[in-house]
């Protein structure tokens, strides 16, 4: 249940097209649907902005696709993210529609349409080592309807390559920042540009690294301001920030 939807239905209800009790029936499952090993939060759109998503580590393959055939009825487009191909084997079956990414790890159930708050966000990443996290933020992104820029490869190992793609990012109204090793690379951004850059450190290079924490303490330490920074190989949640930031920033064409 989203906002239009929602509207829709109160605008039957006082056209006299759908009486109380349909109305009811419509609306039974809000709050949450309890179905047992999960409580699916229906609501979250009218709160939220985006609808649930869900994190497949954890859930079995039948669990991850009941759950998605129970958020497909309320809603245009569902994301898993972190699949395997067990997970999307069940979401198939159930829901033929559903696609998945191998880089990413994302099934999208549904087709994504235009937001009314459509924006340009540039996903740009240090190495090709950090793509599934980059492509994580890019596919939420698309499935939220906004236009994405993937600028890929452009680590400080050889800064000439970002600097290559300034005119791209100049329009862009969003950056999302992904690297791992040193975890640099969002501070350039940041010093280079005036939008909102989101960082996102991944867990990707050498022992001394430590898993991403060494990128993850970087990026805090940002001497670039206007930088802010999410979890280890968080893509998912610099995607959800950045479309919050678009939603408050109003419709685009």
């Amino acid at each position: 249940m989203n906002r239009e939807m929602l509207r829709d239905l109160l605008t039957k209800v006082r056209a006299g097209d759908v009486d109380v009790d349909q109305a009811l029936a419509n609306l039974r499952n809000l709050p949450y649907e309890d179905i047992g090993f999960a409580r699916i939060d229906h609501h979250r759109s009218l709160r939220r902005g985006q609808p649930e998503v869900i994190f497949c580590p954890g859930k079995l393959p039948e669990q991850v696709a009941e759950i998605a055939a129970r958020l497909k009825e309320s809603n245009a487009v569902v994301l898993a993210t972190r699949s395997d191909e067990q997970m999307f084997v069940a979401v198939r079956n159930r829901l033929p529609e559903a696609v998945r990414d191998p880089v990413s790890r994302l099934i999208t159930i549904g087709t994504p349409e235009p937001a009314e708050h459509r924006g340009v966000v540039a996903v740009v990443s240090a190495g090709t080592a950090d793509l599934p996290v980059a492509e994580e933020a890019a596919g939420t992104l698309a499935a939220y309807g906004h236009e994405v820029r993937r600028v890929f490869d452009v680590g400080v190992a050889g800064l000439h390559r970002l600097l290559g793609e300034l005119e791209r990012l100049y329009t862009a109204q969003v950056v999302i920042v992904v690297a791992g090793m040193d975890g640099a690379l969002p501070s350039v951004v940041g010093g280079l540009l005036e939008q909102p850059v989101i960082a996102v450190p991944t867990s990707v290079g050498y022992g001394a690294s430590f898993g991403g924490l060494a990128a993850l303490l970087a990026m805090l330490n940002s001497c670039a301001s206007g930088v802010s920074v999410v979890n280890i190989d968080n893509g998912f949640g610099a995607a959800r920030v950045a479309d919050s930031i678009l939603r408050l920033a109003g419709p685009r064409s």
